[in-house]
This record gives structure tokens, C-alpha cells and sequence, in this order.
């Protein structure tokens, strides 16, 4: 299998949620979680690095009607995502396709309700954000809304001991994963440059994690 761009989660996915849960406990959830009342009951739903599928089956249990795209770059995540999705032997009202890929095996014509990027955005350094959050504004409808659930420190400049951990996990996974980042993105500055407008707002793990709904402004006709 040729080696993609941002596939380096492929190597961790044996134990990614376990090394997150321990270091974080539930909050990296909790965040994902409070997002999920702001799903439109009908919506078509893209989850671009979802990886092993848990924010999947949280969903699936929210019974509403969404046809969902997950995509992801890392193999084996997407892998374990589906053998879940397999696995899940609840009811409920959506449809999954799986793909393989970044935001670049988007199909020009695709359209979204509702982008979801959960804990995906710290990953990139600048340019590479930007190019990857440009892409995403335009498979989002005018109205359409973007979840984040990711590290953003709310107090700035971040406190000591989120500097200190940021770096930790910067320094980890340009290792283990070939993260290129090396520090939290601005990104305050790039949701403005999109003129997204944020509309909810929760914080978590201490104020180092946020979960945050931002909406597609429609333009005036």
C-alpha cells in the first residue's frame, strides 16, 4: 500500500485511544461530545480524522438521519473504524462510506452539512493548515457548520504546564507519527480568514481542550 500524506496515526492505532485516555481520562470525549446536540436531525456529516471510529458510534446513537463520509489517511484507523462500524448492533437511521484519504480524495462535486474535525487541526503547521481548512470551507454549504473539538488553550499565552505538555506531545509524535507541527496553531486566525462565525463554546481538561461549533455564514443573494 503506497504510504499517504498525514498517515502516520497508522502506527499508533493499536493503542492511541488507551495512550489518550490515559493521559487525558475522558475530556478529549467530553469535548466531542458536547458537540453532538448541535448535529442537524438531517444532515450529510463529513468526519475527516475520526480514527478508530469511536466518535462514530456516537453518531450512529444520536438516531439522527446522517449520511456519513469518514475519512481518514490512516489505514489502520480506518480499518478499526469500520470492523466497529461492522460491530454495531444498535438501530439507528445513517449511512457510512469510508474513505481512505485526505481532504484531497474529496470529490470536487461533494457537499457537506457538517464538517467534524476532531482533535485533527493541531496536527499542521501553518501553510499546510491553511491549505487543508480552505479545502474544507468549500465542501461546507453556506449554513453549514463546523464541530472542532481540539487543543486550544483558552487563557493565552497558554499556562505552563500546557506549553509544557504541548510540547511533550509535539516532541512524541514527530517520532512516532511524523507530526510536522511543533506548536498549537492560531486558530483564531484562520477561522476568521474563513469568516467562519464560532456560536458555541465549551472548555475542558483545564481550559486546554475546546469544543467549538462555528457556522458557514450564507451569502446575501
Amino acid at each position: 500500500m503506497p504510504h499517504l500524506p498525514d498517515s502516520g496515526f497508522h502506527r499508533v492505532a493499536s493503542f492511541y485511544d488507551r495512550l489518550a485516555r490515559l493521559v487525558y481520562g475522558h475530556h478529549l470525549e467530553q469535548a466531542q461530545l458536547a458537540l453532538l446536540p448541535h448535529l442537524p436531525d438531517s444532515a450529510r456529516v463529513l468526519v475527516i480524522g475520526g480514527g478508530s471510529g469511536w466518535l462514530l458510534t456516537q453518531l450512529l446513537q444520536t438516531q439522527k438521519h446522517l449520511a456519513i463520509l469518514y475519512l481518514d489517511a490512516a489505514p489502520a484507523m480506518l480499518q478499526r473504524a469500520e470492523q466497529r462500524f461492522i460491530q454495531y448492533q444498535q438501530p439507528h437511521h445513517s449511512t457510512v462510506t469510508f474513505r481512505l484519504g485526505t481532504e484531497q480524495a474529496l470529490q470536487p462535486e461533494e457537499q457537506f452539512d457538517v464538517v467534524f474535525t476532531p482533535f485533527l487541526l493541531d496536527l499542521f503547521p501553518p501553510k499546510r493548515l491553511q491549505q487543508l481548512m480552505q479545502r474544507l470551507n468549500e465542501a461546507l454549504v453556506p449554513g453549514g457548520l463546523w464541530l472542532f473539538a481540539d487543543f486550544w488553550p483558552v487563557q493565552q499565552p497558554a499556562l505552563w504546564w500546557q506549553r509544557l505538555l504541548a510540547t511533550g506531545m509535539y516532541t512524541f509524535f514527530s517520532v512516532l507519527s511524523g507530526v510536522k507541527a511543533r506548536k498549537l496553531p492560531d486558530y483564531q486566525l484562520h477561522f476568521d480568514a474563513l469568516a467562519l462565525r464560532e456560536v458555541f463554546s465549551q472548555a475542558f481538561y483545564g481550559g486546554m481542550v475546546q469544543g467549538k461549533v462555528f457556522v458557514k455564514e450564507k451569502r446575501p443573494v
